[in-house]
């Protein structure tokens, strides 16, 4: 059977055919699926493999801290690459740099300020440092401003322990001019106080660590900060706590009476650049290395987010909240940190696809009443120009003839689904309408339609 051309005289553009709308579909689909291509091959790994820590001085604190990290995150599959420096100003200035390879690393508080270097973040704060002042001599200060005169050592350039010694020392009116102020490293300053050479000195860290064993069980005297609430009132990065009675020798009694210290906090802090799951994991390490307790915390104190130096993490506040992702929780970390990846990337395009698979069976129903509709526009303009035609010729009303059949014609070959055969017939009822339609204005103007 020859193809029937097209009667569309009034309506100009044509329907769409399945061959068309077949096309468009899969025209899109290849545009979305080349977009999805684009946007995966572009997309970074999910996290590096290893991260850089700078730490502190070799078999100090922080050094031991990251060789822990280094163990836990290794079962993870990260590799922790630890740095020595020489303490908590070196790390900050490490971590200052954005173009350094530094990613994370101990900084103690009062260092530095989230002004100095506002794309710094604090993982966690892991652990109260305090601060030991010991003294020679049968006097028995518990103000700082009494070691006026003497020779006092502040602990070695670049520890965060210098820069809080000093600060407290200039605030009780002790300075260069008045005193003789030593830069030396813990184990020196043990030995001269040994060897009577200095008459003071400023040591920091836990009460378990072998030096200050040494020095808690040695003929050495502890300061008592009597000020410490007006201290930390000055010093908000310091906080007081107290090394109990009997802490060194239950036996001896030593001490014999409960001794107020001074502490900083170390903080775990990174570049805001640090991948999210990375941060997960530091947190995971942090926790199960700081939450012991000791003579100055309760169990489970740390780690957490009480410190202000610099913004805490957006993870770190999720984590306390409401613990790891849940992927991270029942997954290993490389897969779910994959998938976290992947769903956060595609998710657009998942809601896209869902749409479409939505819109699809409805785009196929429009397109298939569309195929009607468009004759049933084209009678409805046909019937219009019969009733406002007054006196049709013979030869108008012959092209009115030739036209509807033709509209009859194409829509018989109209290709379309079962379940819209009503659809058709009744545009055929339609078609009968305008054909008697014009038959009888025909009648009118006794002039027979021309035979088919």
């Amino acid at each position: 059977m020859s193809k029937i051309p097209s009667s569309l005289h009034r309506i100009q553009k044509p329907p769409m055919t399945p061959q068309r709308l077949r096309r468009l579909l899969l025209i899109g689909s290849l545009i979305a699926l080349a977009l999805c291509w684009f946007v995966l091959t572009l997309l970074k790994p999910a996290t590096q493999g290893k991260i850089i820590m700078t730490a502190g001085a070799p078999g100090g604190i922080y050094a031991n801290f990251a060789q822990r990290y280094a163990q836990i995150l290794k079962r993870e599959g990260i590799t922790l690459e630890v740095r020595t420096s020489s303490g908590s100003v070196e790390n900050f200035q490490r971590l200052q740099d954005s173009d350094s390879e530094y990613d994370v690393g101990f900084i103690q508080s009062g260092t530095a300020t989230s002004e100095q270097a506002p794309e710094l973040q604090t993982i966690a704060a892991i652990a109260y440092e305090p601060i030991w002042v010991f003294y020679q001599g049968n006097d028995n200060p518990e103000r700082l401003s009494q070691l006026r005169g003497k020779r006092i050592s502040l602990g070695v350039p670049g520890s965060g322990l210098r820069i809080v010694a000093n600060n407290l020392l200039v605030e009780n009116g002790i300075n260069s001019n008045n005193s003789t102020l030593i830069e030396m490293g813990a184990t020196a300053a043990y030995e001269q106080l040994q060897a009577r050479k200095i008459d003071a000195a400023f040591f920091i860290g836990r009460g378990d660590t072998p030096l200050l064993q040494k020095l808690l069980k040695s003929d050495l005297k502890l300061m008592n900060f009597a000020q410490a609430d007006a201290l930390i009132q000055q010093f908000p990065y310091l906080s007081k706590v107290t090394y109990p009675r009997g802490g060194t020798n239950l036996v001896e009694d030593k001490p014999g009476h409960d001794i107020t210290l001074l502490a900083a906090t170390a903080m775990l802090v990174s570049k805001e650049r640090l991948h999210p799951a990375l941060t997960y994991l530091l947190l995971d390490a942090a926790n199960a290395i700081h939450a012991a307790p000791d003579y100055f915390t309760p169990r489970n104190y740390f780690p957490n987010q009480n410190i202000e130096d610099f913004p805490i993490s957006d993870e770190t506040r999720r984590y306390f909240k409401s613990g790891r992702p849940f992927l991270q929780r029942y997954l290993p970390f490389w897969l779910a940190n994959f998938l976290e990846r992947r769903f956060a990337i595609l998710l657009p395009f998942i809601a896209v696809l869902f749409g479409l698979i939505q819109a699809v069976p409805r785009m196929y129903e429009a397109s298939m009443k569309k195929r009607l509709v468009v004759w049933y526009k084209e009678i409805h303009l046909l019937e219009e120009e019969i009733w406002h035609t007054r006196e049709p010729t013979p030869e108008k009303i012959a092209e009115w003839h030739a036209e509807i059949e033709a509209i009859d014609a194409n829509a018989n070959q109209i290709d379309i689904p079962q379940r819209y055969y009503g659809d058709v017939y009744a545009l055929k009822l339609a078609i009968k309408v305008v054909r008697d339609r014009i038959a009888e204005v025909a009648q009118q103007r006794h002039a027979p339609p021309a035979s088919a």
